[in-house]
């Protein structure tokens, strides 16, 4: 029996999984309700394991709200490290692998090449910091775990950047959009599918992964390609971060190397617009 348990399912991360797995019939993974599934409650977290005795956890639970974490410190640590210590200790007690999904904000952001897995991380926010405590909470428990950093997270589920801008496009003549920070938009139903494909390939190449899709793009660049692709007629003009100041410090440069993934799982990734592309004709 190779159960797969879910964690932080309501989310948008979670519910991608959920589409992804309902298309391809995938059984024996579950979605419990946060309610049943507090990560913070670790007696409810042991009934779970108890009950299904998961060989695979995937975590997609996370503290996200950037900027509030500056102010809301205890939260975010509760939820992206203590959270992740207590799934963490039953996966070693029941031994079950764990999936857990990570952030670009792990990094400084001051290195203008791609980021691998080996770069120092040193987070400049709150949110970044507790993301990376969290990682290290994995690597401190377990042996059989992979660590999935990600960035700039989209889809048809919860709030996201491209929900954002459509709607703000479609209420305003023009928007300012920062220029001057670059990463690499990442579909939520790519990163599913990536999360899945690592379950079912049977290879046990544990360890730290970078997935987000192909390329390269400032947030005005995905802005304008946002507006163009769903025929938005808004004027995108482009602003330097300094001339949108934020509660927490964003990485300015934060496009990370998937070299690792690719030849650990043979994946081939989609290319930013494309996918992009896919996700907007399904809103």
């Amino acid at each position: 029996m190779n159960n797969i348990i879910v964690f932080g399912a309501s989310g948008q991360l979670g519910q991608c999984l959920k589409a992804v797995v309902e298309a391809n019939e995938i059984t024996s993974i579950f979605f419990p309700a946060e309610t049943e599934a507090n990560i913070l409650d670790k007696a409810a977290l042991k009934a779970l394991f108890e009950t299904y005795k998961p060989t695979w956890c995937i975590n997609c639970a996370a503290y996200t709200a950037v900027d509030k974490a500056e102010d809301d410190i205890a939260t975010a640590r509760n939820i992206n490290k203590t959270g992740v210590e207590n799934i963490s200790e039953l996966c070693a007690e029941y031994d079950s692998a764990l999936i857990h999904v990570s952030t670009d904000f792990v990094f400084k952001g001051d290195k203008p090449m791609p980021l691998t897995e080996n770069d120092k991380a040193e987070p400049i926010s709150v949110y970044g910091l507790t993301k990376l405590e969290g990682e290290q909470a994995v690597i401190n428990t377990l042996k059989k775990y992979y660590i999935v950093r990600t960035s700039w997270l989209y889809s048809e589920y919860g709030n996201n950047f491209v929900k954002t801008m459509l709607k703000l496009g479609a209420e305003r003549d023009e928007l300012k959009i920062v220029a001057d920070q670059v990463g690499t938009p990442t579909y939520g139903m790519d990163l599913a599918a990536c999360i899945l494909t690592i379950i079912s390939s049977n290879v046990t190449a544990y360890g730290i992964y970078h997935y987000s899709n192909e390329g390269v793009a400032s947030w005005y660049d995905f802005a304008k390609a946002i507006f163009d692709i769903s025929s938005t007629k808004v004027k995108a003009l482009p602003i330097k971060t300094s001339e949108y100041p934020t509660r927490a410090t964003r990485p300015a440069y934060s496009v990370m190397d998937k070299t690792k993934i690719k030849q650990a799982f043979g994946f081939e990734i989609p290319y930013w617009r494309d996918s992009l592309i896919t996700c907007i004709t399904k809103l």
